[in-house]
């Protein structure tokens, strides 16, 4: 695994609909980007020195962005229609 400072440390949930944490790398303690790394966790507002395990993956600030900007209009309610049947039944 490699991070630099400013990047994301995303950690997903370890059982099914299980929390995805968000963490900023503040430092990085390792050789050449790698673990250990100071990470502020944003659920908690805490710092820790975290080894990431498997269910873990660093991504850029870019790449975090581009994500939630697909989430968000994923989720937009610009996207939803209504259906046929409850327009007829608004009008009567």
């Amino acid at each position: 695994m490699y991070a630099k400072t400013g990047d994301w440390l995303i950690v997903e949930g370890r059982s099914v609909g299980g929390t995805v944490r968000h963490g900023l790398i503040e430092e990085v303690h390792g050789r050449e980007g790698a673990p250990p790394y100071l990470v502020h966790w944003t659920d908690t507002g805490h710092r820790a020195l975290t080894f990431p395990g498997p269910d873990a993956h660093v991504v850029t600030n870019d790449e975090l962005r581009a994500q939630e900007v697909i989430a968000a209009a994923h989720f937009s309610s610009k996207h939803y229609r209504p259906s046929q049947r409850s327009t007829e039944s608004a009008g009567a």
